[in-house]
């Protein structure tokens, strides 16, 4: 189902126009994308618990021109929220001409680890499969998301399928040579170590429940963890993290900051001083992400 974004133009942008001046930058950025974006709603790319599992698209014109485009991973301690109340995340990376994928996942509520992670593998390879139908660049993939969509993201780009958690997505047709990959990955304060907030002082309720009674639990949160997947040849990664989150403790950002010099791996941190797990000041988000388009930049995913 297509529709177009609807956006509201002041009244006064209609004043300027008629004595001759331009637009604010922000101003021809919303009046180009309701007249030129289209979103792609409830899209189907897995069927699971018996049900639909959907994702959005937003391609930023018309497919036949491919461009960098973002697979959103919404956040909510894989127990809550939706990709619906997390879209405007979407804005900044619309803003720099990028296509958008908003990913739905199974919510612990509804399954257990893995399933949240096998979801989001198997939104990556649906990005794929339609590339061309939307102009996805493949070569220019970047995988963000926060808290747990942060955790979300960097499993869906540092995972291989020999890990297994790509078994139960849709088969690829045409069959590809080789495994899908994302050429950056942005985590805003994501867990990347599960097993800290499963026992001991940083246990956290929601990382509980999102196991449940699953066997090996032990185990299972060990290969879930982007701290035991960090390897050379991954994907540059940029980390985002208040210094003083008590959800999600500063530990896990510095230590996969760390993990990925010692394998080589391009990457960045980003600390926000005083930052809490969310409800920063504006001018902190600002330089977020500002620094998120830079270090995009340099991987040659974007252009000034």
């Amino acid at each position: 189902m297509l529709r177009r974004i609807a956006v509201t133009i002041p009244l006064i942008c209609f004043t300027c126009i008629a004595y001759g001046q331009e637009l604010e930058p922000a101003s021809r950025w919303s009046t180009v994308a309701f007249s030129e974006y289209v979103v792609s709603s409830n899209i189907v790319y897995k069927k699971a618990n018996g049900r639909d599992i959907k994702l959005d698209v937003i391609t930023a014109g018309k497919p036949s021109q491919v461009r960098p485009t973002v697979i959103f991973i919404h956040g909510g301690g894989w127990m809550g929220a939706s990709k619906e109340n997390h879209v405007l995340f979407l804005l900044p990376y619309l803003s720099r001409g990028m296509n958008a994928v908003n990913v739905e996942y199974r919510l612990g509520s509804e399954s257990l680890a893995p399933a949240a992670v096998e979801d989001c593998r198997c939104a990556l390879r649906w990005v794929y499969r339609h590339a061309n139908d939307y102009g996805f660049d493949v070569s220019k993939l970047v995988v963000a998301g926060e808290s747990a969509g942060g955790h979300l993201s960097l499993t869906t780009g540092m995972l291989s399928p020999e890990a297994g958690f790509d078994n139960d997505c849709p088969a690829d047709e045409p069959p590809t040579s080789s495994p899908p990959k994302v050429a950056a990955i942005v985590n805003y304060c994501g867990i990347t170590d599960v097993a800290d907030l499963l026992e001991g002082p940083n246990r956290k309720p929601f990382a509980v429940m999102w196991f449940g009674g699953v066997p090996n639990r032990a185990d299972l949160a060990r290969r879930l963890s982007p701290l035991t997947l960090v390897r050379k040849g991954l994907p540059p990664t940029i980390i985002v993290h208040g210094e003083e989150d008590a959800t999600v403790p500063y530990q896990h950002g510095v230590r996969l900051h760390e993990a990925l010099d010692r394998a080589g791996v391009p990457n960045q941190l980003v600390s926000i001083p005083g930052g809490k797990h969310w409800g920063w000041p504006r001018d902190q988000y600002l330089r977020a992400q500002q620094a998120v388009f830079s270090f995009l930049e340099q991987q040659g995913i974007l252009t000034r």
